[in-house]
């Protein structure tokens, strides 16, 4: 037998082997898009759903592609369920105790580096094998692309702080609204979409990627997690003592260099030290804490190349995983018990109890190694302001860090709230993030608790499509140039008609309730503009009128004539305002509108006498 004959011999005796082998591809034919481009670029809307096709149709037994609801534009929302075993049923997998784990991408669409991770992520998981078990016990939700019309504004020149990829997304939906201020008020539709979501499946564990903004630092990967005094006493345990301590070992073993991410408190010099910036509930992971559910913010860093971002950001996600894996009765159990807690809580409606609305960071510091570059600092000819040039020398040096909260405002919640059937846009936003809701079923009037609201003053411009007025706070809000409003408990008699709604605090998602019906919270329905009309006048009187009235007024009752003799000789803006001095009489009189600034939202003790359908 010749050469040549004995090798088409031995290839035909090992055709069936080849065949075989092919009917898994190799990693390599499954090359995400920013793979095969060396990580210039990222896969487009329609580009990057066609690679979830793809793999959807390899692994049809351990991948679902489900859409979840449409943008302004008509897009698709889409949600990869991916499950080791085909068990797509989210009441099948809560009764297994099975974890389910909710990884958001590109809220931010200039920010896509946790969609590409997500891509790999997949693929590893279901085609390859690599990481077939960080499937053991936990099912992966994955949304691939949350802001779909803002990742559809592509272009070059869309993240000025950002190193790659060459072209990339817009931070804000086509409504020009930032979904990671949406999550209390709910006003987009991507937003309501994924409230119907989160409600369907309940998931243990979220995650929101994010790529940062703000100082340069050698670490490419960061990430932040809410334990403060607001969170739930063992979740907050288990992330600061067991999942942190576990992420910046095993991503640092990976070869990536991770930190909390933290804010320079002089941004001109990062040796002054860091703080930590509370999450609000308009935020996704502030969100999450009323959701009594974990919850993690990671922020790849702007200024490390793609490459380098998208893979320090697969390898925490990874490492999420395998802690999530290994303690996937422990998680489920405590989150469980976060809602039995919240839910006994509603039933007995104890004033005693407390809910924080607001926290502050505390003037206490611990040391922390900062991992910095060498920087120079300067006074700019061209902003007249300090400048920062950063080199790429590597240093290290400790700071004072602020990580530690305390709570600034809370409040004794009542057993339910009720809300008049016209303020319908409200109720609807609580339906929305799925609180149960009951109707009165004829008129209704009461002596209930509410309050009276004062000093509301509004941004001079709108904030995220709104009218708004902000309570103190972190982030934005503690930026913003508006002092707090301020809200006494009053006891009035109000009527409520047939319909009104009662929002009970026996469920899980009670906090939602308390933070949007509390008008002093950050997020709450009242600073968001929802009831803005309440501080408008509608009535008004005569200088000439109201000139009468004071005289008979201040005629009879000598203690107000003498109140308001002390108000002119204290108070010199008073004295220079005619119409003060003159609504002075008018306030204290009976034409005076006793609704102004009065919440129409009650505080209710027990449902005893309310009409309320059964």
């Amino acid at each position: 037998m010749t050469r040549q004959i004995l090798r088409l011999y031995l290839a035909f005796l090992l055709l069936p082997t080849f065949a075989a082998a092919q009917t898994t591809l190799p990693a390599a034919d499954w090359s995400t898009p920013a793979e095969l481009s060396g990580y210039r670029t990222t896969p487009r809307y329609d580009e990057t759903m066609a690679y979830l096709r793809r793999v959807a149709q390899a692994a049809p037994r351990k991948v679902k592609l489900e859409v979840f609801g449409r943008s302004d534009e008509g897009r698709d929302l889409l949600a990869v369920i991916v499950s080791r075993d085909g068990i797509f049923n989210p009441e099948v997998l809560h009764r297994a105790g099975r974890p389910i784990v909710l990884l958001q991408n590109a809220i931010h669409a200039g920010e896509m580096d946790g969609k590409d991770a997500c891509l790999a992520l997949l693929r590893d998981m279901v085609i390859t094998g690599e990481k077939a078990a960080l499937l053991e016990r936990a099912v992966v939700i994955l949304l691939p692309i949350y802001n779909v019309d803002g990742h559809e504004r592509f272009g070059a020149f869309h993240r000025i702080n950002q190193n790659g990829p060459e072209e990339m997304g817009w931070r804000t939906t086509a409504r020009n609204l930032n979904l990671n201020r949406d999550y209390m008020k709910a006003d987009a539709p991507e937003t309501r979409a994924f409230l119907r979501l989160w409600n369907r499946w309940l998931p243990d564990f979220f995650v929101d990627n994010h790529v940062t903004d703000g100082v340069d630092y050698q670490p490419d990967t960061t990430y932040v997690m809410e334990t403060g005094p607001n969170a739930f006493p063992a979740l907050a345990e288990w992330q600061r003592g067991v999942l942190a301590p576990y992420l910046e070992e095993s991503v640092t073993r990976a070869g990536h260099v991770i930190s909390p991410y933290l804010s320079l408190t002089d941004p001109t010099d990062p040796a002054r030290g860091l703080y930590q910036e509370e999450a609000q509930p308009r935020y996704s992971t502030g969100y999450m804490v009323l959701q009594n559910r974990p919850g993690m913010l990671v922020e790849m860093h702007m200024l490390k190349d793609y490459r380098t971002r998208v893979t320090g950001n697969y390898e925490i996600l990874r490492a999420l995983l395998e802690v999530v894996n290994r303690d996937a009765d422990m998680l489920v159990q405590m989150n469980r018990e976060a809602d039995s807690a919240t839910i006994a809580a509603g039933r007995r409606s104890d004033p005693e109890m407390r809910y924080p609305l607001r926290l502050a960071l505390t003037e206490q510091t611990e040391p922390m190694l900062f991992r910095g570059f060498r920087f120079e600092r300067s006074l700019s000819e061209i902003s007249g302001a300090m400048r920062v040039t950063y080199t790429r020398e590597p240093v290290e040096f400790s700071v004072p860090a602020r990580r530690t909260f305390q709570v600034a405002r809370s409040v004794a919640p009542p057993f339910a709230y009720i809300i008049p059937p016209q303020w319908k846009d409200v109720t609807e936003v609580l339906a929305a993030h799925g609180l149960r809701i009951q109707r009165t079923t004829r008129n209704w009037t009461s002596e209930v608790e509410t309050y009276r609201c004062e000093t509301p003053q509004w941004l001079p411009g709108p904030y995220e499509g709104r009218q708004v007025l902000f309570t103190p706070g972190s982030g934005e809000s503690n930026r913003l140039p508006v002092p707090p409003l301020e809200c006494s408990p009053v006891r009035k008699t109000l009527f409520f008609p047939a319909g009104s709604a009662i929002i009970p605090l026996d469920q899980r998602a009670a906090q939602v309730a308390i933070h949007f019906l509390e008008p002093e919270a950050p997020d709450s329905a009242v600073a968001w503009g929802f009831f803005n009309a309440i501080f408008e006048r509608k009535e008004y009187a005569e200088g000439y009128i109201l000139e009468n009235l004071a005289r008979e007024m201040l005629a009879r009752d000598p203690r107000l004539k003498q109140e308001f003799e002390t108000r002119v000789t204290t108070d010199p803006e008073f004295a220079r305002s005619p119409r003060a001095r003159l609504n002075f009489f008018y306030q204290r009189s009976p034409w005076w509108d006793s609704r102004l600034g009065l919440y129409p939202v009650g505080r209710l003790s027990s449902l005893d006498g309310v009409p309320i359908g059964r």
